[in-house]
């Protein structure tokens, strides 16, 4: 396996229900991966790996008993497609967040930053594996955040896809990482926010299955 990936690389991100952080004993059964989402290496370091979601990112959603209302993924119904500016994805190897960033608007106005709490990637031949925890910190330009999803954390355990050792261990973390934010203010680097995709980084498709 390829140790790193070189800038403009296309490799799957995959999002696998099953995943957990390592300080948590108790983990759901590893059921699979239940999103796939093509994405471009920006950066890739010992220090962190940088991937951006393009516009136009075909999302593939494999068949399988999700542990949902539906039996699908949440996103199953957004046409299959990634819309608006795209997303780069900053995340260090052994974090269980990655911060998002988010422009929107015609002259691509920078809106926010998502600390996305997920659990640290796992690398294969093709691309790389998360669990997406559900909760999340908006970060605004002016540094103001607001925690979004914390009501759904429960919802989780009584679906099945979590358990309440896993919320448990999330609504700690996200504390942490709060309580840093409200001492400390952004200690990633900012200077993301200027960053522009190039212009072809359009429209991508993973290989067929």
């Amino acid at each position: 396996m390829n140790d790193r990936w070189s800038h403009g690389d296309l490799v799957a991100r995959r999002e696998e229900l099953g995943l957990q952080p390592g300080a948590v004993a108790e983990r759901t059964p590893n059921v699979g991966v239940w999103l796939e989402t093509p994405v471009f290496i920006v950066e890739d370091t010992p220090e962190q790996l940088v991937s951006y979601i393009a516009p136009g990112a075909r999302l593939r959603f494999p068949e399988g008993s999700w542990p949902t209302p539906g039996g699908r993924h949440p996103w199953s119904d957004r046409g299959g497609a990634w819309s608006g500016h795209g997303c780069l994805m900053v995340q260090r190897p052994e974090d269980h967040y990655a911060v998002w960033h988010f422009w929107d608007g015609p002259n691509r106005d920078f809106v926010c930053w998502y600390l996305n709490l997920q659990t640290a990637f796992v690398r294969s031949p093709d691309g790389y594996a998360t669990q997406d925890l559900e909760l999340d910190i908006l970060v605004f330009p002016d540094v103001s955040h607001i925690v979004k999803d914390d009501e759904l954390l429960d919802d989780r355990v009584a679906e099945g896809r979590y358990s309440a050792e896993l919320v448990a261990w999330i609504r700690d973390y996200g504390e942490q990482l709060t309580d840093r934010l409200q001492s400390d203010g952004p200690w990633w680097d900012r200077s993301w926010v200027q960053w522009t995709p190039p212009l072809q980084w359009v429209n991508p498709q993973l290989p067929p299955v």
